[in-house]
């Protein structure tokens, strides 16, 4: 038995300034958002209380950061929050639905039971998350050194609000790094046991677009250069986070999460530091990825085998890869992060087309190196 869901109602706005009016943005409701994002759209002050994430610490999200803004946003009667920005700002503006007195450590640990306080808007700036309509938030942990993901209902987004302008300004490698996680979020889910006709068909028009998005930008020989229009790829990552929040992402994530963790890397990167040698190891155990492997055979115009390597040759053209052992790692730290994914991602390797054991996951780490 398979099943699908859309908690989140999609609308797409022309302007920030239009959501602002028609939203009727306003003293009960708090924006967490960076205040380089919000500026440039704003105009003027903010119509309400705003939260900005960097004032709070640098980086991915961790619960030291979530933390001091809980702390900061104290007990107000906010009636809706409201978050624009990448995943760092939505994944953190998730956990204040349940209002203002409690911790991070708590919120994970009481998630399926607490009640939900506050209405959730969000406004994504990047082109890969996917979290505007998922129901799920990923923080760093700092003392476990990884991160943890916290999957409850109360975390899907009442709305969820595309405006393809909020992109303009992205940087080319936070274009790279997101909308790259975007395409995994996609693929993964294709190759999902949780996987039906729903995810799928949403997983291969993301596939399509942010492909033909990359070939249209390799094929304009501008490096480092944004899309002049960056709406499909907006679209595309909203429905890859439809497919993937229904299917689920699997050992791509997984592995990429201690890596984050450790090194500090972009989660994007880190997925694509992953991507190949994962998918690989599926390859060698025998795992059926016919489904995956159709679509990118139309999207790269090529068959069989070769799909593989024209993708990768396609996305090292859009970001290039950096090995593991130039981030520190080594076979010491191989072992302690198949380790550490064994122990706590098993959400996700059960999303898996094919087991991977332990020795198989260091293995790949080893292969990345």
């Amino acid at each position: 038995m398979s099943s699908f869901s859309v908690n989140t109602t999609i609308t797409q706005c022309d302007s920030f300034q239009s959501f602002l009016k028609e939203w009727d943005v306003g003293k009960t409701d708090l924006i967490i958002t960076n205040e380089y994002v919000l500026a440039p759209h704003l105009g003027k002050a903010a119509p309400c209380d705003a939260l900005y994430q960097e004032k709070y610490g640098s980086g991915e999200p961790n619960d030291e950061m979530v933390d001091a803004m809980l702390k900061a946003a104290g007990d107000k009667e906010y009636s809706r929050i409201i978050a624009i920005g990448g995943g760092t700002v939505i994944d953190i503006a998730k956990l204040f639905v349940f209002g203002g007195n409690l911790c991070c450590e708590e919120i994970y640990a009481k998630g399926a039971s607490l009640p939900r306080k506050r209405k959730l808007i969000v406004i994504p700036t990047t082109c890969g998350t996917g979290s505007e309509v998922t129901g799920l938030s990923i923080i760093e942990f700092k003392a476990k050194r990884t991160k943890l993901g916290l999957a409850v209902p109360a975390l899907f987004a009442d709305e969820a609000v595309l405006i393809s302008g909020m992109l303009s300004t992205l940087p080319y490698n936070v274009f790279a790094f997101s909308s790259i996680d975007a395409l995994i979020h996609a693929v993964e889910s294709c190759v999902s046991p949780k996987a039906n006709a729903f995810t799928r068909s949403l997983g291969k028009t993301a596939i399509l677009m942010i492909i033909g998005g990359y070939k249209a930008l390799v094929a304009g020989g501008k490096k480092d250069a944004l899309p002049k229009d960056m709406q499909d790829f907006l679209v595309a990552s909203t429905m890859a986070g439809v497919a993937f929040g229904n299917a689920g992402c699997a050992a791509v994530h997984a592995l990429s999460y201690p890596i984050g963790g450790i090194y500090h890397v972009p989660h994007g990167k880190a997925n694509y530091l992953m991507f190949e040698e994962v998918f690989a190891a599926y390859r060698e155990l025998g795992a059926d990825l016919s489904p995956l492997e159709e679509v990118l055979a139309q999207a790269l115009d090529c068959q069989g085998p070769g799909v593989w390597k024209a993708l990768f040759a396609l996305l090292d053209n859009i970001l290039s890869r950096q090995p593991l052992g130039e981030l520190g790692v080594d076979e010491a730290q191989c072992v302690a992060m198949a380790d550490s994914v064994v122990k706590n991602q098993q959400r996700l390797l059960g999303n898996n087309p094919v087991p991977l054991s332990q020795d198989r996951i260091a293995e790949i780490y080893r292969r990345c190196m």
